[in-house]
């Protein structure tokens, strides 16, 4: 299984694969169309009070990372995103923070490679 992690604002490309967008509000200023999805899982996103929680701010990324992890390991949109993985070769988890290193994206496709 191979999970990339890729900005939505980025240009889609014939190498994302499986395009899934892992977050639970649809981003700013993307037309539907042009974000060529082949999924929203809004369910294996952060719950909304970790996401308030956590703000983005770089000095809670690892307390999220944690808290993050422990709701991955009772979600069962989980098991969607690893069927995806061995239906398709290529799987890219779409997110619409700014930071590419601190992001629900990341910690998801961690969670999916040690899983």
């Amino acid at each position: 299984m191979s999970f990339l992690i890729k900005r939505i604002y980025d240009e889609p490309d014939p190498g994302d694969g499986f395009r899934v967008l892992v977050d639970r509000l649809w981003p700013r200023g993307v037309a539907k169309e042009r974000a060529e999805l082949d999924l929203w899982l809004q369910e294996v996103a952060p719950s909304p009070e970790l996401r308030t929680w956590f703000g983005h701010r770089a000095d809670r990324f690892a307390e999220f990372a944690a808290r993050y992890t422990a709701e991955l390991d009772g979600n069962p949109a989980v098991d969607v995103l690893r069927q995806a993985g061995r239906e398709h070769p290529t799987v890219t988890l779409l997110y619409s923070a700014k930071d590419p290193k601190i992001n629900n994206a990341v910690v998801l496709a961690d969670y999916l490679h040690g899983t």
